[in-house]
């Protein structure tokens, strides 16, 4: 009796487990290369092609998170100026030298994502949180001979919200390509020469995501 028990209960926990692992293999990811599935994770880098104060302005950023149910994302990010823009006179903190722009922006970022499994889709994206700009004496970039020590001035903090849209392609299972177009919206900035006005613009943004898709 006991090992008719035990038989029935093994074919149930193997019925169970191949029922489990085809409801999971029903999900398949369609890519350029190689057909995955999966959810879990992923991480993020980004360019974002802008403007600042009417001045070109290029930002890098990092971001990742977890990747709920193959459309949702819930993570962290970041993002920090990477070229010059020079502060006008009449805003300079140090009026006799030259001086920079500095911005970055972190907070929570989500995305939704329609048709993850399709090899091109398309997804939402949100980014809310604190920014910050400065101003700072950018010796030494020429040559890269760089100064460390340089003086931090007219520092502000402000609240950023950024909603965008992306183009996904599925390039691996694991990689993916996301053209896009955002737009930032700065509020509360007190910043000498840089209204709220100033620092919102739209961003044209190319990221690879890699991960557990």
């Amino acid at each position: 009796m006991k090992k008719t028990i035990k038989g029935l209960a093994f074919s149930a926990f193997v019925l169970l487990s191949l029922n489990l692992f085809a409801q999971d293999d029903t999900y398949h990811i369609e890519t350029v290369f190689k057909g995955g599935k999966a959810s879990g994770g992923f991480g993020a880098i980004t360019n974002k092609f802008t403007y600042i104060n009417g001045q070109f302005a290029n930002l890098v950023g990092v971001y990742g998170g977890w990747y709920v149910n193959h459309k949702f994302l819930l993570g962290m990010g970041g993002a920090g100026l990477t070229n010059d823009i020079r502060v006008p006179l009449e805003y300079s903190a140090r009026p006799l030298q030259k001086m920079s722009y500095g911005y970055g922006q972190f907070g929570l970022i989500t995305e939704y994502v329609f048709d993850s499994n399709k090899t091109i889709h398309v997804a939402f994206s949100l980014f809310s949180g604190p920014g910050f700009t400065l101003q700072y004496e950018r010796t030494g970039w020429e040559d890269n001979s760089f100064d460390h020590e340089y003086a931090v001035e007219n520092q502000d903090w402000f609240f950023v919200a950024e909603p965008g849209v992306q183009v996904e392609v599925n390039l691996l299972r694991w990689m993916r390509f996301s053209p896009g177009v955002s737009y930032r919206a700065a509020f509360g900035s007190n910043a000498r020469g840089l209204s709220d006005s100033a620092l919102s613009d739209i961003s044209y943004n190319a990221t690879l995501k890699f991960g557990k898709f």
